[in-house]
């Protein structure tokens, strides 16, 4: 079907003026009135409706009548006119209903709650709120490419199916192609029976894939999907999520942090600059002050603490939390917030954070009791990335994993990287739909996937 965009249509007006141009889209709204009936039509390709304006004296009945259906689909064919009230409009002279629409329709309305949108995640795109989320995360996710592109990162695809539980945390997805076997007497029985003779398990990050691909190439970086068999039933928490893994050979702590922090204030201005529609969408209907916030984060210096030093400000802030501040426990999501957004009043990292909350990778600090680790905390949030410098020396990493009660048998392959030419390295995890709800000022990362994969909703 020859047709042009909605949005090319916008961009590039003076050129399409008072020519016949022809459109194709679902209907968004439509009224109708004794002479004239308008229609709001939506391509998916620019937050904006084009309105048509459709003379009934010009066209039958019967042409007409199914096109005022909303959800149904059309092609048009009209006149390109400037619009005082709109900016473009088209005056139609010939329209098709591509595909109609019943009354059980469940977007009849124009405004529905975010709750009742979940339980039809295959018809919420058509909404304006949805095509502004999707339209910033395509934006997002080319900015990401870029940003390492330019900056000279290799992409690395790292496996999806693998047998290695990067952090040892037990949340993995198992995959098998066998039923149960309750004649299996171990479990190795039972798995040397399946397809690959192991046990395997969706990745819950590409991270040490990304490492052993780093000490060949230098610099690279994962994007991919991620799956954490977390019991979280948590606005932040999705079982199946995309995520950004750079590693980065020759770089300590210091190196990797100034990298997060231009790194993000790259990829926020890029989404500002390049979704200005969507971004006035997000500014006005879902968090008053957003685009504000993001062009402060652009031109801020991020904060920097110590883990030990937070603990001591949130100790002193007279605030009462619910879960108490004591060194050698993990900052939830209230004294992180605190940090960010009455502390520094801007995204901050907490650096060296206590070895025993911290995974068996990080390298060892000097004072046997912290690791070179940072957390990058951002307003409204809390964390937003997991940094750290990796552990360089082969005993004192082979005695992490010993303490955890790791079998240092299933990573031979990530030990020979220390063994051979092991050099300092250092990398980070952004969690796409994480920065996306930052971004956006979407509350929940329900509200960000095609298909949120949560516990308990497939």
């Amino acid at each position: 079907m020859k047709h042009t965009d909605i949005k090319e249509l916008f961009l590039n007006g003076e050129k399409f003026t008072d020519k016949s141009v022809t459109v194709c889209g679902w209907v968004r709204t439509w009224r109708d009135s004794k002479s004239v009936s308008f229609i709001e039509l939506n391509d998916g390709t620019s937050l904006k409706n084009i309105q048509l304006i459709i003379d009934k004296g010009s066209l039958p009945d019967n042409i007409v009548k199914p096109a005022l259906v909303v959800g149904a689909s059309l092609m048009v064919t009209g006149k390109f006119i400037v619009s005082e009230r709109n900016g473009y409009e088209i005056s139609v002279t010939s329209l098709e209903v591509l595909g109609d629409c019943p009354q059980d329709y469940p977007l009849q309305k124009k405004h529905h709650t975010l709750e009742f949108l979940r339980t039809i995640p295959h018809l919420r795109p058509r909404t304006k709120y949805f095509e502004a989320v999707f339209g910033v995360r395509n934006q997002l996710s080319f900015a990401i490419h870029k940003y390492f592109n330019d900056h000279g990162y290799k992409y690395v695809h790292t496996p999806i199916i693998t047998g290695s539980d990067c952090e040892g945390a037990g949340e993995m997805f198992r995959v098998t192609t066998q039923p149960w076997n309750s004649k299996a007497k171990t479990e190795e029985e039972y798995f040397g029976g399946d397809f690959f003779g192991a046990k395997a398990g969706l990745t819950v990050s590409g991270q040490l894939e990304g490492e052993v691909a780093a000490m060949g190439l230098g610099k690279i970086y994962t994007f991919g999907p991620t799956f954490r068999a977390e019991h979280s039933n948590t606005t932040r928490h999705a079982a199946e999520f995309w995520q950004i893994e750079p590693e980065v050979c020759f770089a300590d702590l210091k190196d990797i942090i100034e990298i997060a922090e231009d790194f993000i204030k790259f990829i926020i201005k890029y989404v500002v600059d390049n979704c200005p529609d969507e971004m006035d969408y997000f500014n006005e209907r879902i968090e008053k002050g957003l685009k504000e916030k993001l062009q402060h984060v652009i031109t801020s210096e991020f904060g920097k603490i110590t883990y030990t030093d937070a603990v001591e400000v949130l100790k002193k802030s007279g605030k009462e939390f619910k879960y108490p501040v004591e060194w050698g426990s993990d900052l939830q999501t209230e004294h992180e917030r605190y940090l960010t957004e009455e502390y520094f009043k801007k995204p901050v990292f907490v650096t060296d954070y206590p070895a025993s909350i911290k995974a068996f990778y990080m390298k060892q600090n000097p004072d046997g009791k912290t690791v070179a680790a940072t957390d990058l905390l951002v307003p409204g949030i809390g964390e937003i990335i997991g940094c750290s410098e990796r552990e360089t020396s082969l005993e004192k990493l082979k005695n992490a994993m010993i303490v955890r009660g790791m079998p240092l048998e299933s990573y031979n392959e990530y030990l020979d990287t220390r063994k051979y030419g092991s050099v300092t390295h250092s990398g980070f995890g952004l969690g796409l739909e994480r920065i996306l709800m930052y971004i956006t000022g979407v509350q929940n990362i329900r509200d960000t996937l095609l298909y949120p994969r949560t516990v308990g909703s497939l």
